[in-house]
């Protein structure tokens, strides 16, 4: 029966979190706090301090429009006077033309068929030549001159090393590209003249 030791009784203000000090007061504040009223707005200086004269009431106090204290509502009923709780009466319109819809199925019961799918269509609009497509080799060389005009650019502002990696590889790739075309078309040539 280990846990029905005798235990020693702690006094009330001596354990690590309370503060054993008792706070003293004044008569007036004993009676204060034990009738529980609110603390008075105004009370009589002590002999150490100054006779402060009084304040004025805080709307006699200029403050800015943002630090006002006043509530930003509405009452209901200036609400009420302006027309906010007032509704819009529904008022139903027709969303399609309804003589248009009368003649239509005038049409579609005379004729079988409606009056638009009767239009004859648009005859179709000649094509001309496409334009003659560029070659890619050439296309390639355009590039590879773009880039290289973009490269100096950037290096007379100054940010040419921010962009020189980056263009020196898509260059690289563009001549890569460029002698596949090459390979492709002297193989090409080489079949040609063989035949011949």
């Amino acid at each position: 029966m280990a846990s029905q030791e005798k235990m020693e009784a702690v006094t009330k203000g001596t354990g690590f979190w309370s503060c054993p000090k008792q706070a003293t007061y004044t008569p007036g504040t004993c009676e204060l706090l034990r009738g529980g009223d609110t603390l008075p707005l105004q009370c009589s200086p002590t002999s150490s301090q100054r006779v402060l004269p009084s304040r004025q009431p805080a709307s006699a106090i200029y403050l800015p429009p943002i630090l006002e204290a006043r509530s930003h509502l509405r009452p209901a009923s200036m609400c009420q006077a302006n027309g906010a709780y007032s509704r819009e009466q529904f008022k139903p319109q027709a969303t399609r033309d309804l003589e248009k819809e009368k003649q239509r199925l005038q049409n579609i019961f005379a004729t079988g068929k409606d009056k638009k799918e009767r239009k004859r269509k648009p005859p179709p609009v000649r094509q001309e030549d496409p334009a003659p497509e560029l070659d890619r080799f050439e296309e390639l060389v355009k590039e590879i001159q773009e880039r290289k005009e973009f490269l100096a650019d950037m290096e007379a502002l100054g940010q040419g090393r921010q962009y020189r990696g980056m263009i020196l590889a898509e260059i690289s790739q563009k001549l890569w590209e460029m002698e596949d075309i090459d390979q492709k078309r002297t193989e090409q040539l080489r079949q040609a003249l063989a035949t011949t």
